[in-house]
């Protein structure tokens, strides 16, 4: 697989006749929310220069384990099962968090190791960067590692490698393209719906965060800052309108988000704004979330609907 730095090569479900393309699916029998936890601590907000390096993150008190625990304790209560793109840098110092996930029937997937973002790698460093990931966190939990996000969500068109690489790494599926402009990446215009990129020997399925519309605008509702700012019955009826179209609603959440008291990081007002707005309500949003729409993970929909034949991980 290739492809040229135009977006619209980038994202070819765009392009319907595109022969590297699978079909798109278009609707769902059984419409449901997929709910997933970038498991990350408090400290790995991008691009705040006084937390940029691993080696300051050693230093720093974690909070991770209370905050993971907490929502684990959640699903449980709603019997939900969610995608857990676990860092790898996490994984690696609190393993026993990835053994608890599998434990409780979460599906394990990558959220990288470091941190980084896509477009600031290069392509070999993005492969090693998802590939160690992936291999410590199936050596970790015993299970197959297929999914894979990037940090910030920032694959680009500065990254026309991407999906080559994820396949080459033995990723099956990806959730990284969000399909609006955005500080961290954003492919504008981007497809909004699953797509399958690749040959059919060599296919990985593009799960683009979801959006919703209010007249001509497209707007994210649905995970991080976005969620947190917007009221609950806007959410509830953006995440109508998507699963009405056909399209699984996937929502995000990191750990930090449902910790009020956590450190907060010297950043502009801008970013303050966007990384802390309303921490206090996050946690009783979630539980309205997860009472309002059945759960499931990325793989569990993959496997119900039938994107392709999926492979043996690597």
């Amino acid at each position: 697989m290739s492809w040229s730095p135009n977006i619209s090569e980038l994202v070819p479900c765009c392009q319907p006749n595109a022969a590297s393309v699978a079909p798109c699916v278009r609707s769902a029998v059984e419409p449901r929310i997929i709910f997933s936890i970038d498991v990350e601590d408090w400290f790995h907000i991008l691009e705040v220069e006084s937390v940029q390096s691993t080696s300051v993150w050693d230093q720093l008190p974690s909070r991770i384990e209370r905050n993971f625990d907490r929502l684990l304790d959640l699903l449980a209560e709603r019997n939900a099962h969610v995608t857990c793109f676990f860092l790898g840098w996490i994984g690696e110092r609190f393993p026993h968090l990835v053994r608890e996930a599998v434990r409780h029937g979460h599906e394990i997937a990558s959220h990288g190791f470091a941190h980084r973002l896509v477009w600031q790698m290069s392509e070999e460093e993005f492969y090693q960067d998802a590939l160690r990931s992936k291999r410590l966190l199936e050596d970790i939990s015993g299970t197959p590692v297929v999914g894979y996000r990037s940090p910030g969500f920032s694959l680009t068109q500065k990254t026309p490698w991407f999906f080559e690489r994820l396949t080459s790494a033995g990723y099956q599926y990806d959730s990284s393209v969000f399909p609006l402009p955005r500080a961290h990446g954003g492919v504008p215009d981007g497809c909004q719906i699953p797509y399958a990129v690749g040959k059919e020997s060599n296919r990985i399925v593009e799960f683009p965060v979801s959006v919703a519309h209010i007249g001509s605008k497209s707007f994210c509702f649905f995970g991080g800052g976005y969620l947190r700012l917007s009221p609950y019955w806007l959410i509830q009826r953006m995440a109508k309108q998507v699963v009405d179209s056909g399209r699984p609603l996937i929502l995000y959440i990191h750990p930090r988000e449902i910790d009020p008291n956590q450190p907060r990081l010297q950043m502009n007002w801008v970013r303050q704004f966007k990384s802390y707005v309303n921490v206090r309500g996050t946690e009783s949003k979630l539980r309205r979330i997860l009472n309002d729409f059945p759960a499931t993970t990325f793989q569990k929909y993959l496997e119900y609907h039938d994107f392709h034949n999926l492979r043996s991980a690597a």
